[in-house]
C-alpha cells in the first residue's frame, strides 16, 4: 500500500476545496467570465458555464445504486478521498457529483477537491497514459496510505478517448459533445458501478 504522507502533507501548495465551496468556486468563476487556471479562453469560459449547469444538474438527479449504498455505508474507518479537478473539464463535471453524494452518505469519508494546476505535484503521481487527465480520485486512510484511486473517467468514456486520439477525425469540440451524450446515456451508471468495485476490493475497518 502506498504511504502519501509528504506528498498529500506538504505537496499540496494551495486551497483545498469542499464540495459546496467548489461548487461556488464554479459559480463565481463563471460569474467573472472565466475559469481555473492558469490558461484562460473563451472556449473554457463557454466550457466552464456548461459545467456549471451539469454540476446543478446532477446534483438534483444522482440516484445512487442499492448495493453502492451498501458498500458506502460498510465504510467503518476515516478516510479522505482528493480529487484533482479544474472547472473548465467536463469529465470533472459529470463524475464529482457523483462522489459527493457517496461522501454525502458516510461521515467517515471526507471529500477534498484540489485544483490540477496548483498542485502538479500530486498531478503527476497519477498520470494517465503520461497525460494529467482529470478528474483524479485519490482515496486515503488517516495514515495516508492510499485505499485506492480512479480516474479520469469511466472505462467506456476512456476507450472513447483513445480511440479519439489515435484517430482524431473530428474537432475537438465535436467530439467533447460525443462525450457528453455518452454520459448523458449512461445516467452515472458506469462510475457507479466502477466505485462499487473499488469499495468492494477493500477492507472496511482497520
Amino acid at each position: 500500500m502506498k504511504n502519501l504522507s509528504d506528498l498529500f502533507q506538504s505537496g499540496i501548495e494551495r486551497t483545498i476545496y469542499s464540495y459546496s465551496d467548489y461548487m461556488l468556486l464554479m459559480e463565481l468563476v463563471v460569474m467573472e467570465q472565466r475559469t481555473t487556471g492558469p490558461k484562460q479562453s473563451e472556449d473554457l469560459n463557454h466550457y466552464t458555464k456548461l459545467n456549471l449547469h451539469r454540476m446543478q444538474r446532477l446534483n438534483k438527479t444522482v440516484v445512487l445504486s442499492e448495493s453502492l449504498k451498501v458498500a458506502i455505508n460498510q465504510i467503518q474507518f476515516p478516510q479522505t478521498w482528493y480529487v484533482l479537478t479544474e472547472a473548465w473539464c467536463g469529465d470533472a463535471a459529470q463524475n464529482i457529483p457523483v462522489l459527493a453524494a457517496i461522501a454525502k452518505l458516510n461521515p467517515l469519508i471526507d471529500l477534498q477537491l484540489i485544483l490540477r494546476d496548483e498542485n502538479p505535484d500530486v498531478m503527476d503521481e497519477y498520470l494517465t497514459n503520461g497525460g494529467r487527465s482529470i478528474p483524479k480520485l485519490i482515496a486515503v486512510d488517516g495514515e495516508f496510505n492510499e485505499i485506492f484511486n480512479w480516474g479520469p473517467r469511466p472505462a467506456g468514456a476512456q476507450r472513447m478517448m483513445e480511440l479519439y486520439k489515435e484517430n482524431p477525425d473530428k474537432p475537438f469540440k465535436e467530439f467533447a459533445e460525443d462525450i457528453h451524450k455518452w454520459y448523458s446515456v449512461d445516467k452515472t451508471l458506469s462510475v457507479q458501478k466502477e466505485l462499487l468495485g473499488l469499495l468492494e476490493g477493500v477492507s472496511v475497518e482497520k
